[in-house]
């Protein structure tokens, strides 16, 4: 996997913990909602690096992961853009959720639907890649912990099981960026 792959498999939820500890009052704000649609972007660019190497192994997960991560992604993003709007526009969480109330085609499509899809695809991606062996248990096991984490900690948002479902995430896939690298390293060797 190229470098740009795996820096970008740590500097994706490295952006999404950053905007998480930017949180005031478990909502992004701009800046926080900024960092995350920018971080969601990069950590997209890793995983289909990520995806290429897995599709060798599972090829049929792989084209089915690849446009539901894509999704899962766009609806964190999606988060983001509404943690900037509430605050550019000076809207509550009580008004934002009840402006989206009004909306709920679009609502379900671009926040509630792929919301839940990143975090079930990163559980998803855990089990697949301890079952092809293409990293340790203990690396599969940190992510499969950081995506059951990411949900409970953004549902009630609460701040002390954010940070840990992020710096989980964080060094799940710092682990597999270096894995990726020593592989590299290995190969070159040849």
């Amino acid at each position: 996997m190229p470098l740009a792959y795996r820096t970008a498999l740590v500097l994706g939820p490295a952006g999404s913990a950053l905007a998480t500890y930017l949180w005031t009052a478990g909502r992004y704000g701009a800046t926080g909602g900024t960092i995350l649609v920018l971080a969601m972007v990069v950590w997209t660019y890793g995983l289909i690096g990520l995806l290429d190497v897995v599709r060798l192994h599972a090829p049929r997960y792989a084209a089915v992961a690849l446009p539901v991560f894509l999704y899962g992604a766009m609806g964190g993003a999606a988060f983001g853009f509404q943690g900037v709007f509430e605050d550019i526009f000076d809207q509550s969480t009580d008004a934002s959720l009840a402006a989206l109330g009004e909306h709920p085609f679009a609502a379900n499509l671009l926040l509630w639907l792929p919301g839940p899809l990143m975090p079930l695809s990163l559980l998803v991606l855990g089990v697949v890649l301890a079952r092809i062996r293409l990293v340790p248990l203990w690396t599969a096991v940190l992510l499969c912990a950081g995506a059951v984490a990411f949900p409970l900690s953004r549902i009630p948002r609460i701040d002390v099981i954010a940070y840990l479902a992020d710096g989980l995430l964080v060094a799940a896939f710092a682990a597999i960026a270096r894995l990726a690298a020593d592989r590299e390293e290995r190969h070159s060797r040849r």
